[in-house]
């Protein structure tokens, strides 16, 4: 063995120790790649999962033709095997489309010669899958120049997404188009403000409305169709919709067309696409509500005028409206009703007023009564007794909106006034059926309705024939068995007939088979029936007939004075009064409430009856002063104070036929001894015979004047004055005078009157007339 110098183990321990180092670091270095190998690899797994895993399929294309690339390429076109080139992605049934695979080629190459990047969608064949491919040249450091890398996307989902929404598109294409040609052919204003709030789409009616040109003038100008005012500004109201969120609309004011008119405007956010808004007309419904409204105030004012009490219920039955005749029929504060109670509080307080009849069960009577509200007809009636004799009459009325309207009428006074009439039918009942005349009433039909003792016993008929009411025609032919001349029945029928139908007053007189003379008159009467009257004047015709015996030889002047005396005996007062008194109680109601044109006729009636009963009375004063037998007072009489009596009951004949009337009354007049009732009677007859006379705005002068031993009265007109043959007849007593103010002829009794009753004190009466000047009538009667 070789001993080592101590320099050679140097170097060799150097070496050594230089190997192991190496060494170390040799160890290390390879762990450290190993490690790196690893992670190399690790990544390459990942990168190769997430490859596989990739929605897009990454192929490269060599220069050659070759292909490499993801293994999933063979499932999803379809073929058999992974492809190795190009032209193996087409087969006999399988991978793509010839067309498809010839235009993916030259894209290929095209991207391969020129870098140039490409897109295009193929569709294997057998497959309803479509992909996207996407190419271009591979990048650098990935494979060799001249290899295209090719992403392949599976858009078969995105495709019929895109055909739905198309499809979609189209359909709100045609639904927007729609819509825009509604809108467009709207009657009414519509328009859409953007998010700023400017109009942005106006239709044809809103351009009508507003009068421009076209829309896009409106939008243009941004005209709007509701004028801007202090609290109707239009862009405010759109901006308050919108920042609410709600739907808005308001009655507006607005000018249409020229016209102003009443718009409703409606303005609908849409969020962020701005606010629509449309307007519609409602001038005929403001119109129509005001109309509505002031009738249903005029109602409600008629209502509260009326004298039955009026209460009106709402569909909640609370008290809406009473009348002040309600207030005060059932003494109820206004205070307390204008809470608006409700129905049984109403009821509860009219029955502590004691307003409501006595009921045994007043819940079971109120509860009934609620019933009201509900009621299938279309109203209630009730009669209702309340303590104290009341009378109500009560009508419910349900409403249509769910209400209830009450009216209560007090009927009191009725009831009484229907019991009084009954009373006084009964007692005229009786009161005719004992009248001395035989009386009969025939309808307008010419039935018999009524008749009396007195008519049945003369025409001596059955009680059971009348009561059939018969016919006049019927009625004449048994009446005529009880004539003395039978022909004369046909009388009976045309008076009844004239009477009845031409509405004319008749009469006549009829002998029967017993020798006893009637005379009979048939009266027109008011309700359209006839009055058939016979007196029994049998003694009167064998007066008549022993006057005339012993009084033939008298001139003709007192043969007219008999008749007419003999027409103004008993006989004739007694149907006058019956007459008089039947009017009179028509004209008091106790027949029914008349008709305007019935109790003008019963008016006239009365004033007939007075007419004739003064004529009587100046008939038999007439003959009283004749035989020399006129009653006279004497006792002292103020002149001056008939003459102003008689001139203040003319002054309303006079002022009616606008006559000047003039009094004149002299101090002088003083008194005188006389009867003072005939002194007036003269007074009325001189101014009634002056004031018919006198025509319209003609003159009369009443003068009195006294003087030691007479008084002197003159009454003077600016009548047409009379010729000396009319003065020496106008103190006739049976002369005729014709008025054309008065109704035909009439006696001129005024004057022979007159003249009689002064003769009678002793006076003298003047007449003074010329033709077209008037007349005047002096009156002198001696004091004592």
């Amino acid at each position: 063995m070789l001993a080592l110098t101590t320099p050679e183990a140097a170097i060799i321990g150097a070496l050594l120790a230089l190997w192991l180092g190496a060494a170390v670091w040799a160890l290390a270095t390879g762990l450290r790649l190993r490690r790196s190998a690893q992670e190399a690899e690790l990544r390459c797994s990942r990168l190769h999962a997430l490859i596989g895993s990739a929605p897009a399929l990454i192929v490269l294309v060599h220069a050659d033709g070759a292909l490499e690339g993801s293994e999933r390429l063979a499932d999803w076109l379809g073929l058999d095997e992974q492809p190795a080139t190009l032209g193996a992605l087409c087969g006999p049934g399988r991978g793509l489309w010839e067309s498809d695979l010839s235009a993916l080629e030259d894209d290929i190459r095209l991207a391969q010669s020129t870098g140039k990047s490409f897109h295009r969608t193929i569709r294997p064949q057998q497959s309803k899958r479509n992909f996207t491919v996407r190419g271009g040249p591979a990048p650098a450091g990935v494979a060799e120049s001249g290899t295209a890398i090719l992403y392949l996307f599976d858009a078969t989902e995105v495709r019929t997404e895109i055909a739905r929404l198309s499809d979609e598109a189209d359909r709100l294409a045609k639904a927007f188009d729609a819509l825009s040609g509604l809108i467009e052919a709207s009657p009414i204003p519509m328009w859409h403000r953007g998010p700023d709030l400017k109009l942005t789409l106006v239709n044809s009616a809103y351009v009508k409305a507003v009068e421009a040109e076209d829309a896009a003038d409106v939008i243009t100008r941004g005209v709007e169709l509701v004028e801007a005012a202090p609290g109707r500004n239009p862009i405010a109201a759109a901006a308050a919709a919108r920042e609410s969120g709600l739907m808005s609309s308001r009655v507006l004011p607005a000018t249409v067309g020229g016209e102003r008119r009443s718009l409703s405007v409606v303005d609908v956010p849409l969020g962020n696409a701005g606010v629509a808004g449309y307007a519609i007309d409602v001038e005929e419904l403001e119109q129509a509500r005001l109309a509505f409204r002031r009738f249903a105030d005029a109602q409600r004012d008629l209502l509260d005028r009326l004298s039955a009490g009026v209460a009106q219920f709402a569909a909640d039955r609370s008290l809406s409206f009473y009348n002040q005749a309600f207030m005060r029929l059932f003494a109820i504060k206004p205070e307390w009703l204008s809470e608006g109670p409700e129905f049984d509080r109403v009821l509860e307080r009219m029955r502590e007023t004691g307003r409501l009849p006595e009921v045994r069960d007043f819940r079971a009577w109120r509860d009934e009564r609620r019933g009201w509200f509900t009621a299938a007809d279309e109203g209630q009636e009730e009669n209702w007794m309340l303590p104290g004799g009341v009378h109500l009459r009560v009508v419910a009325q349900p409403l249509p909106d769910g209400g209830l309207l009450l009216i209560f009428e007090d009927r009191t006074e009725q009831v009484a006034l229907a019991s009084a009439r009954d009373t006084l039918l009964r007692v005229r009942a009786a009161t005719f059926d004992n009248l001395f005349e035989a009386v009969g009433v025939f309808a307008a039909d010419g039935r018999l309705q009524l008749w009396n003792q007195k008519f049945r016993d003369v025409w001596d008929l059955d009680e059971a024939f009348l009561s059939k009411h018969p016919r006049v025609d019927q009625l004449a032919e048994a009446a005529g068995r009880q004539l003395a001349n039978p022909s004369r029945a046909a009388v009976i029928r045309e008076l009844v007939r004239v009477a009845t139908q031409d509405r004319k007053q008749r009469s006549g007189r009829v002998a029967l088979k017993n020798g006893r003379h009637f005379e009979f008159a048939a009266v027109p009467l008011p309700d359209g029936n006839a009055l058939f009257t016979m007196l029994d004047i049998s003694d009167s015709r064998r007066i008549e007939a022993a006057l005339r015996d012993r009084n033939e030889a008298l001139e003709d002047a007192d043969r007219v004075k008999t008749a007419f005396v003999a027409n103004m005996s008993y006989e004739l007062r007694t149907p006058l009064t019956s007459i008089g008194g039947f009017a009179e109680m028509l004209a008091g109601g106790y027949a029914g409430e008349l008709a305007p044109t019935a109790d003008e006729y019963v008016r006239a009636i009365l004033d007939s009856v007075a007419r004739l009963s003064t004529l009587i009375d100046h008939v038999l004063d007439l003959t009283q002063s004749e035989a020399g037998g006129l009653p006279l007072e004497k006792k002292s009489v103020d002149v001056r104070r008939i003459v102003r009596e008689a001139a203040k009951a003319t002054d309303a004949a006079a002022s009616e036929k606008s006559i000047e009337f003039t009094v004149e009354i002299e101090k002088t007049l003083g008194t005188m001894n006389g009867d003072a009732r005939r002194i007036r009677q003269v007074l009325d007859n001189l101014l009634a015979n002056a004031i018919r006379f006198t025509p319209p705005g003609g003159q009369i002068l009443l003068r009195g004047e006294g003087y030691e031993e007479t008084v002197r009265i003159v009454i003077s007109d600016s009548g047409p004055g009379m010729t000396s043959k009319e003065q020496a007849r106008a103190f006739d007593r049976f002369s005729r005078s014709t008025d054309e103010g008065e109704r035909g002829s009439s006696l001129g009794l005024g004057l022979p009157l007159a003249r009689q009753f002064v003769e009678a004190h002793g006076g003298s009466l003047t007449l003074a007339s010329e033709p077209g000047q008037g007349t005047a009538v002096t009156v002198e009667l001696p004091r004592k």
